[in-house]
């Protein structure tokens, strides 16, 4: 079954040049677009979605908010969030939305169509180092809104849990993990499964999200 995409963007024309690269693909499909996230907001309640690309900056409802409210949803689609990097800040507020990952506005067609796949098989969709990067850059502009709970959470966890949640916030791999904890890369693989079981989280991008968020990790990724 064909990848159902939907596009959400207030350019027509970029939305015309993704709906082209997307159409080219056997595996998948674009089955929506929006030109603002109330109008996207509205085609989801008709219209069923595997993963949504969402632009940031739009009018009526920006995409940080209408992100939340997908995410929000049962069984929800996966969002992308796009970026032009260099102006959104949005886009950290974005992933702590409940984006699986973010993508730059110029990404190579190849690059794009990859995001999409990997998404829509349930993981992120951007290098962690990435990622991180761009926490470094925004994180200290902008205040955690998650309660005191939500710390706590971090108490769950094993010790080697932990050290291999900081691994993850500082953009290792599960290879480079291994490496570094002398640890076969299948057991690095199930300490991050159960890292996002035991604190609810998605994906890896959200384990930057939240190592940030509770200073386990500092801007520029030193625990």
């Amino acid at each position: 079954m064909a990848i159902r995409v939907m596009l959400v963007d207030d350019q027509v024309l970029l939305r015309t040049g993704f709906r082209m690269v997307l159409a080219a693909q056997p595996d998948m499909e674009v089955v929506a677009e929006a030109g603002d996230g109330v109008e996207a907001l509205q085609v989801l309640r008709t219209t069923p979605v595997d993963v949504v690309l969402m632009d940031v900056r739009m009018p009526k409802l920006d995409g940080v908010e209408t992100t939340r409210r997908i995410c929000s949803e049962p069984e929800p689609p996966k969002v992308l969030i796009l970026t032009t990097f260099d102006l959104d800040e949005y886009a950290f507020s974005g992933l702590k939305a409940g984006a699986s990952g973010f993508m730059l506005k110029d990404v190579p067609p190849g690059e794009l169509l990859s995001a999409i796949r990997a998404v829509h098989s349930g993981d992120a969709v951007v290098a962690p180092s990435t990622t991180r990067r761009l926490l470094d850059r925004f994180a200290p502009m902008l205040p955690s809104t998650v309660p005191e709970p939500r710390h706590a959470e971090l108490s769950r966890l094993t010790e080697r849990e932990r050290e291999v949640m900081v691994l993850v916030a500082q953009g290792l791999s599960n290879g480079e993990i291994a490496a570094r904890l002398v640890l076969s890369e299948a057991t690095v693989k199930t300490h991050v499964g159960r890292i996002l079981t035991k604190l609810g989280l998605r994906d890896r991008v959200q384990v930057v999200v939240l190592a940030y968020e509770t200073g386990l990790v500092r801007a520029g990724g030193q625990p």
